[in-house]
């Protein structure tokens, strides 16, 4: 008699959705409230348009917020898993209060929706980092009792980081993520691919995806930056603005899977940036 529990299963299938090799590229798209609407260039402003792109490239799971799930479901839905980030902050908010992320769904909202898996996010070393860890705790409990896979977007951040890149700061994070039971971990990248590999280390076994971060300067020097995440272990990456600010979102997406799926060499990955 198998001894696997009915959630047990349900969490084991919809990381396999994701990661159907063990690897994904998902398209990270809660910006309009972490940000705003200025980190999108006019023709991205409309999010059906950029999500169009992205599913067309073939992503493997797009992150997003449940208002916007419900606003581009035509687009997205039985096509592509979804991520449903149930945490975020404005930049709206009084700066001394921006190291903290507020409720902005729940795990019931992702069922809903017909999601795949929840996300939420914890800044380690924050004043509020309790506040967001028994958010955390609450969000992972209820995942694990709908067998739903939980993302921990892993960002150091507080008074005493001088320096939220630096490799024992990333890898503390990592750790502290893997500890507090987060199925996936999105993270920085350290630099180079010996960091980075210090990071999936202390992760224990825990997937370990990349950070998009802010777009690079050129796209070569984003997709050499995937590539050192993948030859260091790293199962992927969570990329927004070097997607939808890319002047050939379809092409980078195309890019980077390339890279994460198949290993492609950078300078040949970028050929498809020209098609």
């Amino acid at each position: 008699m198998s001894s696997t529990t009915y959630s047990g299963v349900g969490k084991e299938t919809r990381l396999r959705r994701i990661l159907s090799d063990g690897k994904a590229v998902i398209f990270a798209f809660d910006h309009g409230v972490e940000h705003g609407p200025k980190d999108f260039p006019p023709q991205h402003v409309n999010s059906e348009a950029i999500i169009s792109k992205v599913v067309n490239a073939g992503v493997d799971a797009i992150m997003m917020l449940p208002g916007m799930a419900r606003l581009t479901y035509r687009i997205w839905g039985g096509k592509v898993p979804i991520i449903i980030k149930v945490s975020s902050k404005t930049n709206l908010r009084p700066e001394n209060e921006r190291l903290l992320q507020s409720v902005f769904g729940y795990v019931e909202d992702a069922i809903a929706l017909g999601a795949d898996a929840v996300a939420a996010t914890i800044y380690w070393g924050s004043p509020y980092e309790d506040i967001m860890l028994e958010r955390w705790f609450a969000v992972r409990e209820a995942a694990e009792s709908y067998g739903y896979p939980a993302l921990q977007l892993a960002y150091p951040r507080g008074p005493e980081i001088k320096d939220r890149y630096q490799v024992e700061i990333v890898r503390y994070g990592a750790r502290a993520a893997a500890e507090s039971g987060a199925d996936l971990i999105k993270t920085y990248f350290t630099g180079s691919k010996e960091t980075f590999a210090e990071v999936v280390k202390a992760a224990s076994g825990v997937p370990v995806l990349m950070s998009g971060g802010p777009r690079t300067s050129a796209p070569l020097e984003f997709l050499r930056h995937v590539k050192a995440v993948m030859d260091a272990g790293g199962k992927g990456v969570v990329v927004g603005r070097n997607v939808f600010q890319s002047n050939n979102p379809e092409g980078m997406v195309k890019a980077i899977a390339k890279i994460v799926h198949e290993g492609l060499n950078p300078d040949e990955a970028i050929k498809y940036l020209s098609r």
